[in-house]
């Protein structure tokens, strides 16, 4: 009887518990979009837009929305799109144009002369035109050990890490995951990229933290955010799996990650970078700004 009771308890506890929380996932993801259009954001997230992710525009187009969205920078676009970026007064939030791709990175001796020739043209035009971070990569591991990556990519950057010291750039390495989009990447757990930072010992060599890649890889997303938020400068966003639309189509809910973001002090841009599903696109980045704007 007593067992017959709990059993009873425990399935009214659930019921009263998913539709609570149902609620608060309902209220969060599925909020009137036209509704959202005229709301003013809160401020405490820099929200940042990929340009990547919207090809099928201008970059002006992409500008001209973000404007009216209030989202204040774009992210990985070089020299050429920073006229346009300063004409509706938004920030390049994440450099990019000195990588060779994302395969061919500092991992890898081989290429470490054409980085260091790329780099050391680019850092000098980050800053001049007043920005601050510039992507770079670790590259395929090819067989390497751990260790092996580490002290190549030591040795690659340390050079182009003391040039951004000097100009008040910050490279910032990007985590990717192996498993699904960019197999044999090196740099795929936030370990191994804060790590990375330790041994390079510069606050100007930072990791750009992808939710999409990190949760396939390793997940515990919160409290990975709460373990090595120091050397984390920037974020970036996306719907698991596909990285598509960061709603309730997903696993991942992205109001609690983005107070853990805040929780942590983080003062630097988070970054849209889904791939979107419904035929508005900007339709769909309005909704996922708002969604993360806690």
């Amino acid at each position: 009887m007593a067992g017959t009771n709990r059993r009873s308890a425990i399935k009214g506890i659930i019921a009263g518990t998913a539709a609570i929380g149902a609620g608060g996932v309902l209220s969060s993801y599925k909020a009137d979009p036209t509704e959202q259009m005229s709301d003013k954001l809160k401020g405490n997230i820099n929200h940042a837009v990929c340009r990547w992710c919207y090809d099928s525009i201008s970059v002006e187009e992409l500008c001209k929305a973000a404007k009216e969205i209030g989202i204040k920078g774009i992210d990985l676009v070089g020299p050429e799109d920073w006229p346009t970026l300063k004409k509706y007064g938004l920030y390049s939030s994440m450099c990019n144009g000195a990588e060779i791709n994302l395969t061919d990175g500092f991992g890898d001796t081989q290429f470490h002369a054409q980085l260091h020739k790329q780099y050391t043209d680019m850092i000098p035009k980050v800053a001049a035109a007043g920005y601050k971070n510039l992507i770079c990569f670790s590259g395929s591991r090819r067989g390497k050990t751990d260790e092996e990556g580490w002290k190549n990519c030591v040795e690659g950057l340390k050079p182009m890490v003391q040039l951004a010291e000097k100009h008040g750039v910050v490279l910032v390495m990007e985590l990717l995951n192996s498993k699904i989009d960019h197999k044999d990447y090196q740099c795929d757990h936030t370990a191994w990229g804060a790590e990375l930072c330790k041994r390079l010992g510069s606050e100007n060599f930072k990791l750009l933290y992808d939710i999409y890649h990190m949760q396939i890889d390793e997940g515990d997303v919160i409290r990975n955010i709460r373990t090595y938020h120091q050397y984390i400068a920037h974020y970036h966003t996306g719907g698991v799996p596909g990285r598509n639309e960061i709603d309730e189509t997903q696993e991942l809910f992205y109001p609690a990650i983005m107070r853990a973001v805040l929780e942590v002090g983080h003062k630097g841009f988070v970054a849209q970078e889904f791939i979107p599903k419904q035929k508005d696109k900007l339709a769909s980045l309005r909704k996922a700004v708002h969604i993360c704007d806690v």
